[in-house]
């Protein structure tokens, strides 16, 4: 759990019963279904993987720099994917805690592409956390001061290039041209930020991940095997 220094759908599946006489020779086509665990919306304030009209609605708040978050990603992402949002019970919303300028960066970067990008953006950007929170660590104050001087857009494009974040999204068949534009999304920069305040506000969040059901944050839940017995109780 990372504790927050500053201010992810399926309907039940539709199986279509066709009609038709008992003695029917052929074979009927297969029934249509809807793999809802593939499908992903933006919203206002994050990212919806599972059926929107779902009775239940998971949100959980992340941010790119805290080591508890790529855990739960590791442990928790698929297992929420496949098998709860499978069922259909529950929509899974993905929302940004930005706590950091490397947050931003890497939040920004995860949006190229639009929706049908973020969610593999976000699996690549996360499961190399180790590898680029290390280079954070041992930046030198030159690289230091790129980060905190000159216009947003540069000090993000140095962000990107010092930790190594152009690289996994060239990997994802960007390139740094759309990076770069990625980069320079001043608006996205501010919604994203006034997201992070308004929620923070809002559920009286205090670490990431941090987990709301139903509009109610789950208080002490920021681990999967914290999070899994709720979902298992769920109706």
């Amino acid at each position: 759990m990372s504790t927050l220094r500053f201010p992810l759908i399926l309907a039940v599946t539709a199986l279509s019963l066709a009609g038709g006489a008992a003695a029917q020779s052929r074979p009927r086509p297969a029934a249509p279904t809807v793999n809802w665990a593939n499908s992903i919306e933006k919203r206002d304030n994050g990212h919806v993987l599972g059926n929107p009209a779902a009775p239940h609605r998971l949100i959980e708040f992340m941010s790119y720099t805290c080591s508890h978050c790529a855990e739960f990603a590791r442990t928790g992402d698929a297992a929420i994917k496949l098998a709860v949002v499978l069922e259909g019970k529950v929509s899974f919303e993905i929302r940004h805690l930005l706590q950091n300028p490397i947050d931003l960066t890497a939040a920004l970067l995860t949006h190229c592409g639009g929706p049908k990008r973020f969610l593999g953006n976000h699996e690549a950007i996360l499961s190399r956390q180790a590898i680029w929170l290390e280079r954070a660590r041992k930046a030198t104050q030159a690289q230091r001061t790129r980060w905190t001087f000159g216009t947003n857009s540069a000090r993000w494009r140095a962000i990107a290039s010092d930790l190594g974040f152009y690289g996994i999204m060239e990997a994802r068949g960007f390139n740094r041209a759309q990076l770069d534009r990625c980069l320079a999304d001043q608006p996205l920069a501010n919604a994203l930020a006034n997201a992070t305040a308004r929620d923070t506000e809002t559920f009286k969040l205090r670490a990431t991940p941090s987990f709301v059901l139903g509009g109610k944050l789950l208080d002490g839940v920021h681990s999967w095997d914290a999070l899994r017995p709720v979902l298992v109780a769920l109706d």
